[in-house]
């Protein structure tokens, strides 16, 4: 069993299906929470082939049960990607009669080093031994479903390897592509050139109507896909307190700070109780009167809260202070005492060695050679201490280099121990090496700060149930008032905002700047919502939601308001075009400079592989089109990046010519190199893919 424990914790021999998990994770219960919603029994399908719901809730409720914290519609998500891609490359694999064999299979088992370096499955001479991993299994027929399916696994990845080294094989650069991309890198062009730039028109001056958006997403229907979406807007009531709850939570508290008289039922007498200037245990009165527990902790003035902290730091032993506010609570506090050299500062130059857990190792060296190292840096800041900074900077192998060694303030026990030892048992000023698991340090303590403990009875502050009661009742009153009347005038009639409208779909969990709220993303799917439907939601810890349904978006298309962004700049770019190309009139760059107000400029040396006009930025139609011309010729206007242009080609510079491309060659395929992993994206785009998830509830 500890062998299998421990093949578990480590089955991820999977070779990286593109970050598919290509194990078979199981889903959360579904079902119990609404179960079936509708008529089919598939959450999906991709190219006809059905993924049963009850499987696929199977795998959902194990990737919820992995201890990742994970909520169940991010676990269905999650699967259901997993789904897709399984699907898709399973159908390739299929159409190109991929087989492996139990050779490639083992091959993949053994890449993971709890079954490939197990000593159970080791030979005399410390190797994999095949038989001695069947007859394991063979002995404990327990243990046989799980092999069975990791061998499942291992056949799927040994497939995808086979199916990836082909499609690298057939990404290949031909020695034409070299050349071209040697003439983009070498031919040159110098023209003339006026720009009438579009920043000379007033933004204000072209408008951009939502139907002109739709229409060029329209035209650019792949860039703009998107699935089925509501737009959601809503008032925000929120539950607080009222500043008559903050009055009664400082009087009480402020009732605290002196003694108060009791009747004793047991005596028939009145007792006088302490206050928390005169309690004889003061940490029993903060635990039996504060929102927060006593914490002995010693607080460097830093951390403390900014409006109060030099009254707190500077109060003596025994001495309170406050009321004062504190987030959302009202506060008391009392000193117990000071403690010097609570926090640290230090900066160290770290020198590191092979073997040692430090990525971006400066250099490779040996732990003697690091050690040796590290003391004549020693001796280098003895001699001279203000060289440290210079010296971290350019030998020390942490990340604080950049800030000259300089680690900030800590605490005790933040650091390794050496480390921790060093710094909190030596004074300012001191320098020394100490080795730790990391390497060997060059440390300098450079500032200690005091600290103050704080007994401090803290209380928040809250609505009150009346003030709870109220808050209910007017969201109540908007929502049955909002139901069939104008929403947003019905808020500003209440002194409410409409809170900009979140864009959702159907497997979203966050609600706009309220985080995760499901439930509103789920009523807002249901088939009985309709446009213009009102909800009022519950958001613990923050009030009440009056939700109404604005819009439902069928089209296929991202929201204007989501694209606007992107789209709107390009078409009023594209009017701005047509009123600066109005006045480009003119046989030459100099009549054109006239009508348009803009100077002639000149480009020098442009390549095609960076275009880059002076001031402009990245121009490649421009530059393009320059190559184009024969020499003095004269364009039409161009419509470029950052506004029209006509240009005059004034010389094109043409690089020798090469017999060899090679390194061309070999520049364009380093390019390509990551093409591979857009396999996957490329099948989901051509793929008939139904996605029935919303129709199960989560």
């Amino acid at each position: 069993m500890a062998v299998l424990a421990k093949i578990r914790q480590r089955s991820a021999l999977l070779i990286a299906v593109i970050a598919l998990a290509l194990f078979a994770f199981i889903i959360q219960d579904l079902i119990g929470k609404g179960g079936f919603g509708k008529s089919t029994k598939d959450v999906g399908s991709i190219n006809g082939k059905d993924i049963a719901f009850e499987d696929f809730r199977i795998k959902v409720s194990n990737v919820e049960k992995s201890g990742q914290g994970i909520t169940s519609t991010a676990a269905a998500n999650r699967v259901w990607d997993q789904e897709v891609s399984i699907a898709l490359l399973s159908s390739e694999f299929d159409k190109l009669g991929l087989r492996v064999g139990e050779k490639h299979i083992l091959e993949v088992l053994k890449a993971d080093e709890n079954i490939g370096k197990n000593p159970l499955f080791l030979n005399a001479a410390g190797m994999f031994d095949i038989a001695k991993f069947k007859e394991y299994f063979k002995s404990n027929p327990a243990q046989a479903q799980y092999l069975k399916d990791r061998e499942k696994d291992a056949e799927l990845n040994a497939k995808y390897q086979m199916y990836n080294t082909l499609i690298k094989a057939g990404i290949y650069t031909t020695e034409s592509e070299g050349k071209m991309k040697y003439e983009m890198e070498a031919n040159k062009v110098n023209f003339a050139y006026v720009a009438g730039l579009y920043s000379s028109i007033k933004d204000s001056d072209v408008k951009v109507t939502d139907t002109e958006i739709v229409d060029f997403m329209k035209k650019n229907e792949k860039k703009f896909k998107a699935d089925e979406s509501r737009e959601v807007e809503y008032v925000l009531i929120e539950d607080k307190a009222s500043k008559e709850d903050e009055g009664e939570v400082k009087s009480k508290i402020n009732g605290l700070l002196s003694g108060r008289v009791v009747y004793n039922q047991a005596t028939g007498k009145n007792d006088t109780l302490p206050g928390f200037r005169n309690a004889t245990n003061t940490i029993e009165f903060v635990n039996s009167n504060s929102d927060v527990p006593y914490d002995s902790t010693y607080i460097a003035k830093k951390d403390l809260p900014a409006v109060d902290a030099d009254r707190l730091f500077n109060l003596v032993s025994g001495e309170v202070y406050g009321p004062y506010m504190f987030g959302k609570y009202y506060c008391i506090s009392k000193s117990m005492g000071m403690k010097s050299g609570v926090n640290a500062k230090a900066s160290h130059i770290l020198i590191s060695y092979e073997g040692t857990q430090v990525p971006n190792k400066k250099e490779k060296r040996t732990k003697e050679e690091a050690k040796a190292k590290a003391e004549s840096i020693l001796a280098q800041v003895n001699a001279n201490p203000d060289s440290f900074l210079m010296l971290a900077f350019t030998n020390s192998d942490d990340s604080s280099a950049q800030q000259g060694g300089d680690l900030g303030y800590f605490g005790p026990n933040q650091m390794v121990k050496p480390f921790n030892d060093f710094v909190f048992n030596n004074g300012i000023g001191k320098v020394g090496l100490v080795e730790t698991p990391f390497g060997f340090h060059i440390i300098k303590i450079t500032d200690k700060q005091d600290g103050i403990r704080l007994a401090t009875v803290a209380q928040k502050i809250e609505a009150s149930e009346v003030t709870s009661d109220k808050v209910f009742t007017q969201a109540t009153k908007f929502e049955m008032d909002a139901t069939d009347k104008d929403f947003e005038k019905i808020a500003k009639d209440m002194k409410l905002t409409v809170a900009a409208p979140v864009t959702l779909k159907a497997m979203d969990e966050t609600f706009g700047p309220l985080g995760n709220q499901r439930s509103i993303v789920r009523w807002a799917f249901e088939d009985d919502t309709k446009v213009g439907a009102v909800k009022r939601f519950e958001v613990a810890n923050l009030g009440h939601v009056i939700a109404k349904l604005k819009n439902v978006d069928k089209s296929g298309l991202v929201a204007v308001s989501v694209a606007r962004p992107y789209v709107e700049p390009i078409l009023k770019n594209k009017k701005k075009a047509e009123l600066i190309k109005a006045k480009m009139t003119g046989s030459s760059l100099e009549a054109i400079s006239k009508a348009t107000g803009a100077k002639v400029q000149q480009a020098a040396d442009v390549t095609m592989e960076n275009p880059m006009l002076v001031g402009a930025g990245q121009e490649p139609k421009v530059v393009g089109n320059a190559f184009a011309l024969a020499a003095n010729k004269l364009s039409a206007p161009i419509e470029g990046n950052t506004g029209v242009y006509v240009v005059k080609n004034m010389s094109t510079v043409k690089a020798p010519a090469l017999k060899d491309h090679a390194p061309y060659v070999a520049k364009l395929k380093a390019q390509s190199a990551s093409d591979v992993n857009r396999v996957i994206p490329a099948l989901k785009s051509s793929a008939k893919i139904e996605d029935n998830r919303k129709q199960f509830n989560y």
